[in-house]
């Protein structure tokens, strides 16, 4: 047999402490990490979310004193840090939206599952959801 033969693949595990520093994740990677971080975020802020809800709708002076902490803030905790928050909760529920319809349009169109898919439609979540985050981000610290 004079054939050469090909090497095969070779596949190690990550090590914790040195390759996961340098290992580069694709961006479909990226995006199911962040989509779990952000259902993870609004989960923990759900309470917050009641707190900011209920504030809102149960008298217009409530509503007056939600207002005034995110101007003035609350005690030791300023204004932006609260404007801070509702910007992560914000992206969270964005960016989950987006992933999530994402991963439903992959879900109908089976043919649509490949790697160049995935890819394109990773750079696509995030440009539109971070592109709506900026915008609102804007809206909320008041520069436009």
């Amino acid at each position: 047999m004079n054939e050469i033969a090909k090497k095969r693949p070779e596949f190690r595990n990550l090590n914790i402490f040195n390759d996961v520093r340098t290992y580069r994740l694709p961006p479909a990677g990226v995006l199911s990490i962040l989509h779990r971080v952000s259902g993870m975020l609004m989960f923990v802020l759900l309470p917050f979310f009641f707190w900011m809800f209920d504030l809102s709708l149960a008298s217009a002076e409530s509503f007056n004193r939600l207002a005034s902490v995110f101007s003035a803030g609350l005690g030791f905790v300023p204004g932006w840090f609260f404007k801070l928050v509702v910007l992560a909760l914000m992206w969270a529920y964005i960016h989950h939206l987006c992933a999530g319809v994402r991963h439903l349009l992959m879900d109908v169109n089976h043919h649509l599952v490949d790697k160049h898919f995935g890819h394109k439609s990773a750079l696509a979540s995030f440009a539109v959801s971070i592109s709506l985050t900026v915008v609102l981000a804007a809206k909320l610290f008041g520069l436009y």
